[in-house]
């Protein structure tokens, strides 16, 4: 790198010749005393790349349930007339139940710390509780049902558990 010889002097219309200099000598303007490093784990830092990790489970978690409803109602004989024939209030219930999933994509980013945490252990936990009940409790799941329900049930659990981790002192 080159660097002014003087900068006060280059300003001033001085002496303008260049000199190199080593990228780790000390120079005039710096002391090594003031030279410190940014510190990028911050209290914030830290809250903003949980609060994206959670967001970005969330993501990964609804795309698989996504996934999963399509290819059930592709493979699966029968989903379509099954699915047709549902009452109101149950295809109700599914909706709030995937719309709590969808919605903590956003939740997990704006909430603060305290309802942040419990909104992911909460709406994970009960998201876990839905997997296990609608894939494994009943009949024996097909393997790609049984496949994407593992994969999601891992999901809300790590979801759970890194809410859980989440300390007060890092936000």
């Amino acid at each position: 790198m080159t660097f002014p010889a003087d900068f006060n002097r280059w300003e001033e219309g001085g002496d303008h010749n260049l000199i190199q200099v080593e990228f780790n000598e000390t120079h005039p303007y710096r002391s090594i005393e003031g030279d410190h490093k940014m510190n990028t784990s911050t209290g914030t830092t830290e809250v903003q790349n949980r609060k994206m990790m959670l967001s970005a489970l969330w993501i990964f978690a609804t795309l698989n349930y996504i996934y999963a409803d399509v290819f059930s109602l592709f493979f699966t004989p029968g989903a379509q007339t099954a699915t047709a024939a549902m009452p109101a209030g149950a295809v109700l219930g599914f909706a709030v139940l995937m719309e709590t999933a969808i919605a903590m994509v956003l939740l997990s980013r704006v909430l603060k710390y305290g309802a942040n945490r419990w909104a992911n252990i909460i709406v994970g936990a009960i998201q876990t509780a839905a997997v296990f009940f609608f894939v494994f409790a009943a009949t024996p799941p097909a393997p790609f049902s049984a496949f994407f329900g593992a994969i999601e049930i891992v999901c809300t659990l790590v979801i759970i558990w890194y809410a859980w981790k989440w300390t007060d002192s890092e936000g």
